[in-house]
């Protein structure tokens, strides 16, 4: 893996400076040499490359959504008491937060990670084959729900797994109704197109507290500031099975939920076969399989 990294040149480099930057994206939004050759019409592509996100409102059927929901009640009782590296939990309670590694613990979210009607759309994005880099339940419980401040996920997937280049994408899918109440997901349209360099070094295994609150790889103000003024701020709600495809490096994040309408999604982050991962560009040991598989 030495060998493969010494050949890729860092183009995203982020936390290496004491002073944040606004670097210009230097890859593609869209990679299908044929745009057309896929389920989204011309209309869609259009949008998706200029805003970074497509939101396709009651993609499963109702029928499907509770059996997805059955499924996410399963896990949150199986887990409650679990030690297992894959259940995380609120940075200030032992409530869940999120469950990593879905795709492959659970059968049920197996096959809906590996759903043609959503692998179709995300091959037509990024012109290849695609396995799954990562995927997780976020929890977020009426009243007590923590929110997920601003980042771009490319960010933390370059720095600290060794992505080398922007050809994922990141597939939420509605478990319960979002409303612009409850902490649905917030996203800066056109905000892809920038990369935030962030300040600050890697602590070793920053993921054991970044999966509960991260602080490292966090945009600075002015530059969200800036994005914002540029673009605005787009609260994706739909009722329970929409589906919002976005862009790796398009920032997002979501209020907490003090509500009592609790708002639990499940995430597939998608990656092209031909995005492999190199070592991470913080010179730190990989993170572990259940949040960035180097497995395809």
């Amino acid at each position: 893996m030495s060998n493969i990294k010494d050949r890729v040149m860092d183009l995203y480099p982020s936390r290496v400076n004491d002073y944040p930057e606004i670097l210009k994206r230097k890859d593609p939004v869209i990679y299908s040499k044929d745009p057309a050759a896929g389920p989204l019409d011309a209309e869609q592509i259009n949008f998706y490359q200029k805003n970074g996100y497509l939101l396709f409102e009651r993609f499963f059927s109702e029928e499907e959504v509770r059996e997805l929901r059955n499924e996410l009640k399963r896990l949150w009782d199986a887990n409650q008491d679990s030690d297992a590296k894959e259940v995380i939990r609120e940075p200030e309670s032992r409530e869940i937060r999120s469950i990593f590694a879905v795709h492959r613990n659970s059968e049920t979210y197996k096959q809906l990670s590996q759903n043609r009607r959503l692998t179709d759309i995300v091959k037509q994005i990024l012109g290849s084959d695609v396995y799954i880099h990562q995927s997780r339940i976020n929890y977020k419980k009426g009243f007590s729900g923590k929110e997920f401040y601003w980042h771009s996920d490319f960010e933390t997937w370059h720095v600290e797994d060794g992505m080398p280049r922007m050809r994922a994408l990141s597939c939420s899918i509605t478990l319960e109704d979002n409303y612009h109440f409850n902490g649905p997901l917030m996203l800066i349209p056109g905000s892809h197109q920038y990369f935030i360099s962030c300040v600050g070094k890697t602590p070793e295994n920053h993921y054991q507290q970044s999966l509960r609150r991260q602080e490292y790889g966090v945009p600075d103000q002015d530059s969200l500031t800036l994005l914002v003024k540029k673009h605005g701020i787009d609260s994706l709600t739909g009722p329970a099975g929409s589906v919002v495809l976005f862009d790796c490096n398009l920032m997002h994040g979501s209020n907490s939920n003090i509500t009592p309408l609790p708002r639990s999604n499940v995430f597939f982050v998608y990656n092209s076969v031909e995005n492999k991962l190199v070592e991470p560009f913080s010179g730190q040991a990989p993170r572990p399989e259940f949040i960035a598989s180097r497995e395809q």
